[in-house]
């Protein structure tokens, strides 16, 4: 079992909130095993290294064992931020890599790192989440789904635990 310590960051995407269908869905997870969960609002801005700061700016790790999740430009934010924060565990859903325009450095620096992408995915074509993934070394996960992949969160959530338990391990 974690420790009381562990917090996960779930990054929203662009146009999505802090609670939306999927992260509430993983927070409830992530609760059940005894993490801290943070969800920041990040609708002030849509410039994804705007977000980037304001999750750098919050993100209070104090020797916790830190975790980040991030959706679409969530994703983005989030494997952004991992370069500096060296999060445990990395969990990103339709991330926004190799998308033109967004400049920062997305190699992710974290222990664990799985990537959930929809096959059907229309904001960000797969394969250029599969060429990052390739690149980096990331579990990546490909399912028949759609960009937002609430047509399949249940698989979603599976993937989650998967996620919690590896990163969790040793806890």
């Amino acid at each position: 079992m974690n420790t009381p310590a562990s917090t996960i960051y779930f990054a929203h995407g662009k146009e999505s909130g802090p609670w939306g269908t999927k992260i509430s869905a993983l927070a409830e997870l992530a609760l059940q095993r005894g993490l801290r969960v943070e969800s920041p609002d990040y609708r002030s801005s849509m410039d994804p290294d705007e977000r980037v700061r304001q999750l750098l700016e919050r993100c209070d790790q104090h020797g916790q064992r830190l975790l980040l999740a991030g959706s679409s430009m969530g994703g983005y934010v989030s494997a952004v931020a991992s370069g500096t924060l060296r999060p445990r565990g990395l969990f990103l859903m339709a991330p926004a890599v190799d998308i033109p325009g967004y400049s920062g450095d997305t190699r992710p620096v974290a222990d664990i790192v799985h990537v959930i992408h929809g096959w059907q995915d229309e904001l960000i074509p797969p394969e250029r989440v599969v060429g990052w993934a390739h690149r980096h070394r990331a579990v990546l996960h490909l399912i028949d789904a759609e960009h937002a992949l609430n047509s399949r969160l249940p698989l979603v959530k599976a993937l989650f635990r998967l996620f919690l338990d590896e990163a969790l391990s040793g806890d």
